[in-house]
């Protein structure tokens, strides 16, 4: 089964040439691993970027059962953009792979595994509205979460659907380093 490839472009022209090389290489990704159903490349060409060559912006991001991963590289071509944020995204499919297919030995699944609670403090509101993001919530428990933070390069902050309450959450880096976890309910 190949991977369903969704290609989106800002301020730069998608030529077929581009086209095809990016669907060719991301269709392989299930190879790396199975549970992969899409994935999403956006390109993006930044006339303000602060170097000329970080002006080319190559995002992937993967989604399948239980899985989000997301790699972005920056470069003065969109072709060696789009290689290496590839080829960092399959470093982090193997180290997903190494924690979830052969990390515990005793045949529990991360889901399984018993998870510290981390006290909560409320975060302050954003200015301006700059970017909008969607993506969907999938089930799962606190040390997924902070395991998932880390996958995807998340330093500030992940919100995930927690698999026992089935509340949104919000997990985020505290300034001394510690995690804190936001609580959501509705009032």
């Amino acid at each position: 089964m190949t991977v369903r490839v969704e290609i989106s472009t800002h301020n730069i022209d998608l030529s077929k040439r581009l086209e095809g090389y990016i669907t060719k290489k991301a269709e392989k990704l299930d190879r790396h691993l199975e549970v992969l159903e899409e994935a999403k490349v956006d390109l993006t060409f930044e006339k303000t970027a602060r170097s000329p060559t970080d002006r080319q912006i190559a995002q992937l991001t993967v989604r399948g059962k239980g899985v989000l991963l997301r790699a972005e590289e920056r470069t003065d071509d969109i072709f060696a953009a789009f290689d290496t944020a590839l080829d960092r995204l399959i470093r982090q499919m193997e180290r997903y792979k190494g924690r979830h297919y052969r990390g515990r030995g005793d045949g529990r699944s991360l889901a399984d595994v018993p998870g510290e609670g981390v006290e909560a403090e409320p975060g302050e509101p954003g200015e301006v509205i700059s970017r909008r993001k969607s993506f969907r919530l999938t089930p799962m428990d606190e040390l997924e979460a902070v395991e998932q933070m880390q996958l995807l390069g998340h330093d500030d902050f992940f919100v995930f659907l927690d698999a026992t309450t089935q509340q949104v959450r919000v997990l985020y880096r505290r300034r001394d380093g510690t995690l804190g976890l936001i609580e959501t309910e509705v009032a």
